[in-house]
Formats: C-alpha cells, structure tokens, sequence
C-alpha cells in the first residue's frame, strides 16, 4: 500500500507539472505628463484594468505623451496609450515631420475619448491679449514633437506666425511651464488637454491669467478634420469670468495588432461599463461617449473592440 500512496503521489505531483499555469497579460498604459489629464486618467484605467481583466499585470508609464506613445505601442513597449487625433493620423501616414520615421502600422484603435481643448494662456503682465501679441514673447509650446508641439505649430502657422516670430520658445511639460510663468520667466504657455487641467488651474490660482482666444476664422485656416472650433466656458478657470473661443482635437486610445483580441474586447468593455471611475479622476471624461466611440478613427478598430461595439449596438 505505502509503494501506491508513493506511486499515487508522484503521479500528481507529475500531472501538476504537467498542467501550465495561464500566462500573465501584461498592459502597460501609456499616459503623459503628471500634471495633465492623460495621466490621472490613465492611472484610473489601470485600477479598473487590474480589478476586472483576470491575470493581468497593470503598470502606468508617464511619458512625454502622444508622439513617444504610438512610437511605444509599435515597438511593443506597450499595450493601450493615450493620444491626440492628429498624431494618430500622423503615426499611420508615416509623417516623418510629426516625429514618425515610418507608418505605424501595428496600431490599432480602441476608442475616441474627449476633445483636447488647446489652451493658450498668458500672465496679465505680459500684455498679451490676443495671438498677433504672441510676438517677441517668451512662450513655451511643449515638449519637443509632443501632440502639443504639433498643434502649436499649426495653430501658430494658420495664425501667420512662426516660432521665429516669437521672443523665446521652450519645449517644456506643462508642470514646468507653469512654474516659469509663476517665476516671470515665461509669457505665456500653449496646452493642449482636458478643460480644468491641473497645471493651468494651479497658475491661474497663483497668478492672474489671460485666455488668449483662437478666433474661428483661423481654426478654418488649420484645414485638418482633426481640428475643430470650440469653447472654453466661462470659470473654468481662477479670474476667467467669461466663455473663450480656441480650436480642439480629439484624443483617441489606442492600442496594438499584438494584443489578443480577447483582451482588447475586455479593455474596451472594462472602460465604458466603469466610465464612473474615470470620470471621478477627471472631469474630462464626462465627455467620453459609447455613441462616438468610433467616430473619426485614424487607425483601424482592434477586431477585440469592434466585437465590444457591435455587441453593444454602436456598429451594425
């Protein structure tokens, strides 16, 4: 009997060997700055990921945002990012102006999110009102080929101006332009991210502020669909009494052709049934809708996305 408890037990510990244990499911979000929306945000998401995605290890990766995430995700550094419309665009016609040597063409789309709200803001001591204004003054337009950076150049271009025209031009995060700005070394600070950002509230409850205006005549001039006429409300920042007039993009999460399907279906399911958590992180996603959720995709829909939405009725 002792020989075949022995055989019984080297048996099971055989089988047990025998059986492999599911492999993990990495995802790596890729976010932005600490001081923007991509980021809480994307630390959000993680959280919901990692309470509703079986035997997945979650991880959060601040970066410098939309340009470094796509390039990311195609080098397989990642699995779902954060990123504005025109860099998504960019990234899949190869735009090597925007910061893309060649097409990326592993990317795939999970869902449009909110509008980007280009922000433009200026202290009250430097004068400036208005973009013609902008000229000889120190202004910073984000990191170097960020999803900002691209859009200050086309704003600046579509208002005839160039980064020759201004005094002085930092490539900074928006954390850094705004302690600049509080230090007087800086004029004014082009953002493109979320109504209510962080970095913008933190200056216009440290200083006064002046929402410089992009006028509708020079969002038409952009001529990119990505581009779209917009406002700031009113209050919504310190000392901003009333509605501004400036240009926003979509921002788009994306991810890639190596996530398996099933788990794409489940990143994008897990986002829309736990919108609440997102929105209780930042306001911005209060914007998130399930019916534009496809709408204006630069990249093809991850096949494990595109099931989620025609099950929900969004495709046909």
């Amino acid at each position: 009997m002792r020989k075949s408890l022995v055989a019984a037990a080297v048996m099971a510990v055989g089988l047990a060997v025998a059986v492999p244990a599911k492999a993990e499911q990495f995802i790596n979000v890729l976010t932005g700055g600490t001081s923007g929306v991509y980021y809480p945000l994307g630390v959000a998401l993680s959280k919901i990921y990692s309470d509703t995605i079986k035997d997945a290890k979650v991880s959060v990766q601040s970066t410098k945002a939309s340009v470094e995430n796509l390039n990311l995700l195609q080098a397989g550094r990642g699995e779902v990012a954060f990123s504005l419309g025109d860099s998504v665009s960019g990234a899949w016609n190869g735009d090597a102006e925007a910061g893309f040597a060649k097409k990326l063409d592993k990317l795939r789309g999970i869902s449009a999110l909110y509008p980007n709200f280009i922000q433009i803001v200026a202290s009250k001591d430097s004068g400036i009102k208005t973009l013609a204004d902008l000229k000889g003054k120190r202004v910073s337009v984000g990191a170097p080929k960020s999803g900002t950076e691209l859009n200050a150049r086309k704003v600046f271009a579509a208002a005839g101006l160039s980064y020759s025209d201004l005094g002085k031009v930092e490539y900074l995060p928006f954390g850094e332009s705004v302690e600049l700005m509080k230090n007087r070394q800086l004029d004014a600070t082009l953002q493109s991210a979320g109504l209510g950002v962080a970095s913008i509230r933190d200056l216009s409850t440290a200083i006064p502020i002046v929402i410089v205006e992009v006028p509708s005549s020079v969002v038409e001039k952009i001529g990119d669909p990505a581009f779209i006429a917009a406002t700031i409300p009113a209050d919504t920042y310190t000392g901003q009494p009333a509605p501004a007039n400036t240009v926003a993009v979509i921002n788009f999460l994306v991810s890639t052709s190596a996530v398996p399907d099933d788990v794409a279906y489940q990143l994008t399911k897990a986002m829309f049934d736990n919108k609440e958590k997102l929105v209780a992180a930042h306001s911005a996603a209060k914007q998130i809708m399930l019916e534009n959720a496809t709408k204006g995709m630069p990249v093809p829909l991850h096949p494990g996305a595109e099931k989620f939405y025609r099950e929900a009725g969004v495709l046909k």
